[in-house]
Protein backbone atom coordinates (compact mmCIF):
# COMPACT_ATOMS: atom_id res chain seq x y z
CA UNK A 1 0.00 0.00 0.00
CA UNK A 2 2.89 2.03 -0.17
CA UNK A 3 2.61 2.90 -3.53
CA UNK A 4 -0.53 5.05 -2.82
CA UNK A 5 1.24 7.24 -0.05
CA UNK A 6 1.72 10.69 -1.13
CA UNK A 7 3.66 12.09 1.98
CA UNK A 8 6.00 14.53 0.82
CA UNK A 9 4.19 15.39 -2.48
CA UNK A 10 3.77 18.81 -3.15
CA UNK A 11 0.14 19.10 -5.46
CA UNK A 12 -1.10 22.26 -7.74
CA UNK A 13 -4.96 21.59 -7.96
CA UNK A 14 -6.39 24.26 -9.96
CA UNK A 15 -10.34 24.84 -9.95
CA UNK A 16 -10.26 24.22 -6.57
CA UNK A 17 -13.25 25.81 -5.66
CA UNK A 18 -15.74 23.87 -7.89
CA UNK A 19 -17.63 20.50 -6.65
CA UNK A 20 -14.85 18.31 -8.30
CA UNK A 21 -11.54 20.22 -7.80
CA UNK A 22 -12.47 20.52 -3.76
CA UNK A 23 -13.19 16.59 -3.78
CA UNK A 24 -10.03 15.93 -5.59
CA UNK A 25 -7.43 18.48 -3.54
CA UNK A 26 -8.74 17.14 -0.46
CA UNK A 27 -7.88 13.70 -1.46
CA UNK A 28 -4.57 14.53 -2.42
CA UNK A 29 -4.22 16.04 1.07
CA UNK A 30 -5.65 12.95 3.08
CA UNK A 31 -3.01 10.99 1.42
CA UNK A 32 -0.48 12.77 2.96
CA UNK A 33 0.21 15.62 0.12
CA UNK A 34 1.07 19.01 0.54
CA UNK A 35 -1.60 20.89 -1.57
CA UNK A 36 -1.44 24.18 -3.32
CA UNK A 37 -4.91 24.94 -4.41
CA UNK A 38 -6.03 27.79 -7.29
CA UNK A 39 -9.24 29.71 -8.02
CA UNK A 40 -10.07 32.70 -9.55
CA UNK A 41 -11.56 34.03 -6.62
CA UNK A 42 -9.92 36.07 -3.49
CA UNK A 43 -8.44 33.23 -1.51
CA UNK A 44 -10.93 32.30 1.02
CA UNK A 45 -9.50 31.48 5.68
CA UNK A 46 -11.21 28.24 4.88
CA UNK A 47 -8.61 27.10 2.38
CA UNK A 48 -5.90 27.84 4.58
CA UNK A 49 -7.72 26.46 7.94
CA UNK A 50 -7.86 23.21 6.03
CA UNK A 51 -4.59 22.79 5.45
CA UNK A 52 -4.20 23.78 2.04
CA UNK A 53 -2.05 26.81 0.61
CA UNK A 54 -4.40 29.14 -1.76
CA UNK A 55 -3.04 31.38 -4.52
CA UNK A 56 -5.31 33.28 -6.86
CA UNK A 57 -4.90 33.35 -10.37
CA UNK A 58 -7.04 33.97 -13.94
CA UNK A 59 -5.55 30.81 -15.47
CA UNK A 60 -6.72 32.21 -18.66
CA UNK A 61 -4.27 35.29 -19.06
CA UNK A 62 -0.81 34.66 -20.77
CA UNK A 63 1.61 34.12 -18.00
CA UNK A 64 -0.75 33.31 -15.03
CA UNK A 65 0.32 29.28 -15.21
CA UNK A 66 3.85 29.90 -15.50
CA UNK A 67 3.38 32.11 -12.37
CA UNK A 68 1.42 29.72 -10.02
CA UNK A 69 3.66 27.01 -10.90
CA UNK A 70 6.67 28.51 -9.97
CA UNK A 71 4.33 30.01 -6.42
CA UNK A 72 3.33 26.61 -5.87
CA UNK A 73 6.62 25.15 -6.15
CA UNK A 74 7.59 27.90 -3.97
CA UNK A 75 5.80 27.20 -1.05
CA UNK A 76 5.66 23.66 -1.17
CA UNK A 77 9.19 23.31 -1.63
CA UNK A 78 8.44 20.85 -4.17
CA UNK A 79 6.38 20.41 -7.18
CA UNK A 80 5.52 16.54 -8.23
CA UNK A 81 1.80 16.51 -9.36
CA UNK A 82 -0.60 19.28 -11.47
CA UNK A 83 -4.20 18.36 -11.07
CA UNK A 84 -5.67 21.13 -14.01
CA UNK A 85 -9.39 20.54 -12.52
CA UNK A 86 -10.64 24.02 -13.98
CA UNK A 87 -13.38 24.70 -16.42
CA UNK A 88 -17.10 26.03 -17.53
CA UNK A 89 -19.76 24.84 -19.51
CA UNK A 90 -22.18 26.96 -20.92
CA UNK A 91 -25.57 25.32 -22.57
CA UNK A 92 -27.58 26.35 -25.81
CA UNK A 93 -28.76 24.71 -29.01
CA UNK A 94 -25.72 24.88 -31.67
CA UNK A 95 -27.62 27.05 -34.11
CA UNK A 96 -28.12 29.87 -31.03
CA UNK A 97 -24.34 29.26 -29.27
CA UNK A 98 -22.63 32.56 -29.08
CA UNK A 99 -19.29 33.14 -30.44
CA UNK A 100 -18.53 35.02 -27.13
CA UNK A 101 -19.53 31.34 -25.47
CA UNK A 102 -17.22 29.42 -27.49
CA UNK A 103 -14.12 31.61 -27.04
CA UNK A 104 -14.83 31.57 -22.90
CA UNK A 105 -15.28 27.80 -23.26
CA UNK A 106 -12.28 26.87 -25.22
CA UNK A 107 -10.34 29.36 -23.42
CA UNK A 108 -11.15 28.14 -20.36
CA UNK A 109 -11.47 24.04 -20.65
CA UNK A 110 -8.45 23.31 -23.50
CA UNK A 111 -5.65 26.39 -23.73
CA UNK A 112 -5.34 27.20 -20.14
CA UNK A 113 -5.47 23.73 -19.45
CA UNK A 114 -2.68 23.27 -21.91
CA UNK A 115 -0.59 26.41 -20.71
CA UNK A 116 -0.85 25.27 -17.31
CA UNK A 117 0.31 21.56 -17.97
CA UNK A 118 2.84 23.38 -20.57
CA UNK A 119 4.53 25.13 -17.05
CA UNK A 120 3.98 22.32 -14.92
CA UNK A 121 5.81 19.97 -17.35
CA UNK A 122 8.79 22.33 -17.93
CA UNK A 123 9.27 21.83 -14.38
CA UNK A 124 9.00 18.28 -14.32
CA UNK A 125 11.17 17.55 -17.00
CA UNK A 126 13.85 19.18 -15.53
CA UNK A 127 13.49 16.97 -12.39
CA UNK A 128 12.82 14.08 -14.58
CA UNK A 129 9.62 13.13 -12.69
CA UNK A 130 6.18 14.11 -12.59
CA UNK A 131 2.41 13.60 -12.41
CA UNK A 132 -0.06 15.84 -14.57
CA UNK A 133 -4.09 14.46 -14.12
CA UNK A 134 -6.14 16.28 -16.58
CA UNK A 135 -10.20 16.37 -16.14
CA UNK A 136 -11.79 15.27 -19.39
CA UNK A 137 -15.71 14.00 -19.42
CA UNK A 138 -18.06 11.67 -20.54
CA UNK A 139 -18.49 14.31 -23.46
CA UNK A 140 -14.56 13.13 -24.26
CA UNK A 141 -16.24 10.28 -25.60
CA UNK A 142 -19.57 11.51 -26.94
CA UNK A 143 -21.29 14.31 -28.31
CA UNK A 144 -23.11 15.77 -25.64
CA UNK A 145 -26.97 17.75 -25.81
CA UNK A 146 -26.43 21.62 -26.01
CA UNK A 147 -22.87 21.71 -25.10
CA UNK A 148 -21.20 21.88 -28.58
CA UNK A 149 -18.31 24.04 -26.88
CA UNK A 150 -17.91 21.79 -24.12
CA UNK A 151 -18.12 18.85 -26.12
CA UNK A 152 -15.32 20.18 -28.00
CA UNK A 153 -13.23 21.61 -25.24
CA UNK A 154 -13.26 17.65 -23.39
CA UNK A 155 -12.61 16.04 -26.73
CA UNK A 156 -9.58 17.85 -26.38
CA UNK A 157 -8.30 16.81 -23.12
CA UNK A 158 -8.20 13.44 -24.22
CA UNK A 159 -6.43 13.71 -27.04
CA UNK A 160 -3.72 16.42 -25.13
CA UNK A 161 -3.28 14.00 -22.98
CA UNK A 162 -2.32 11.14 -25.00
CA UNK A 163 0.05 14.11 -27.19
CA UNK A 164 1.56 14.70 -23.85
CA UNK A 165 2.10 11.45 -22.54
CA UNK A 166 3.35 10.41 -26.21
CA UNK A 167 6.09 13.38 -25.77
CA UNK A 168 7.07 13.31 -21.72
CA UNK A 169 6.85 9.36 -20.83
CA UNK A 170 10.12 8.88 -21.24
CA UNK A 171 11.40 11.49 -19.54
CA UNK A 172 9.64 10.47 -16.38
CA UNK A 173 6.38 12.46 -16.64
CA UNK A 174 3.09 10.50 -16.75
CA UNK A 175 0.51 12.61 -18.37
CA UNK A 176 -3.25 11.09 -17.78
CA UNK A 177 -7.03 12.08 -17.69
CA UNK A 178 -9.83 11.40 -15.35
CA UNK A 179 -13.13 11.41 -17.07
CA UNK A 180 -15.83 11.86 -14.44
CA UNK A 181 -19.48 10.58 -15.07
CA UNK A 182 -22.69 12.51 -13.36
CA UNK A 183 -21.58 13.72 -10.04
CA UNK A 184 -23.51 15.56 -8.12
CA UNK A 185 -22.05 19.35 -8.38
CA UNK A 186 -22.95 22.94 -8.95
CA UNK A 187 -22.56 22.36 -12.12
CA UNK A 188 -24.97 19.74 -12.87
CA UNK A 189 -27.58 21.44 -10.80
CA UNK A 190 -29.47 22.11 -13.66
CA UNK A 191 -29.70 18.89 -14.86
CA UNK A 192 -30.69 17.10 -11.72
CA UNK A 193 -33.68 19.77 -10.97
CA UNK A 194 -34.76 18.55 -14.59
CA UNK A 195 -37.20 15.58 -13.78
CA UNK A 196 -37.27 14.57 -17.68
CA UNK A 197 -33.61 14.38 -17.98
CA UNK A 198 -32.46 13.40 -14.41
CA UNK A 199 -34.37 10.21 -14.98
CA UNK A 200 -32.89 9.66 -18.73
CA UNK A 201 -29.36 10.08 -16.44
CA UNK A 202 -30.30 7.23 -14.13
CA UNK A 203 -32.20 5.02 -16.26
CA UNK A 204 -29.03 4.63 -18.00
CA UNK A 205 -26.47 4.65 -14.98
CA UNK A 206 -26.21 0.46 -14.12
CA UNK A 207 -25.10 2.02 -10.61
CA UNK A 208 -28.53 3.75 -10.35
CA UNK A 209 -27.65 6.95 -8.89
CA UNK A 210 -25.41 10.04 -9.35
CA UNK A 211 -21.68 10.20 -7.99
CA UNK A 212 -20.52 11.73 -5.25
CA UNK A 213 -17.44 14.13 -5.58
CA UNK A 214 -14.93 12.54 -3.24
CA UNK A 215 -15.71 8.86 -5.21
CA UNK A 216 -13.10 10.27 -7.25
CA UNK A 217 -10.26 9.89 -5.16
CA UNK A 218 -9.50 6.29 -5.34
CA UNK A 219 -8.68 7.20 -9.10
CA UNK A 220 -7.13 10.44 -8.48
CA UNK A 221 -4.26 9.08 -5.68
CA UNK A 222 -3.51 6.07 -7.90
CA UNK A 223 -2.78 8.26 -11.13
CA UNK A 224 -0.67 10.56 -8.87
CA UNK A 225 1.29 8.03 -6.78
CA UNK A 226 4.01 5.42 -7.51
CA UNK A 227 0.74 3.27 -8.40
CA UNK A 228 1.00 4.39 -11.89
CA UNK A 229 4.32 4.45 -12.83
CA UNK A 230 3.75 2.38 -15.81
CA UNK A 231 0.16 4.15 -16.92
CA UNK A 232 0.71 6.98 -19.52
CA UNK A 233 -2.00 8.77 -21.63
CA UNK A 234 -5.16 7.16 -20.51
CA UNK A 235 -8.42 8.45 -19.97
CA UNK A 236 -9.87 6.58 -17.45
CA UNK A 237 -13.74 6.55 -16.78
CA UNK A 238 -15.48 7.22 -13.06
CA UNK A 239 -18.86 7.02 -14.15
CA UNK A 240 -20.89 4.18 -12.93
CA UNK A 241 -20.72 2.33 -15.46
CA UNK A 242 -22.06 5.01 -18.22
CA UNK A 243 -19.66 3.74 -20.87
CA UNK A 244 -20.49 0.25 -20.29
CA UNK A 245 -24.64 0.97 -21.67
Amino acid sequence: MNLFDLKGKGALVTGAAGGLGSAMATALRDAGAGVAVVGRSEPTKKWKDEGFIPLQADLRKKGEATRVVAEAGKALGRLDILVAAHGLARRAVAEEFSREDWDATIETNLTSVFETSQAAGRHFLKQGRGKIILVASMLSFSGGLRACAYSASKGGIAQLTKALANEWAARGVNVNAIAPGYFETPMTQALRDDPKRNQQILDRLPAGRWGKPDELAGALVFLASAASDYVHGIILPVDGGWLAR
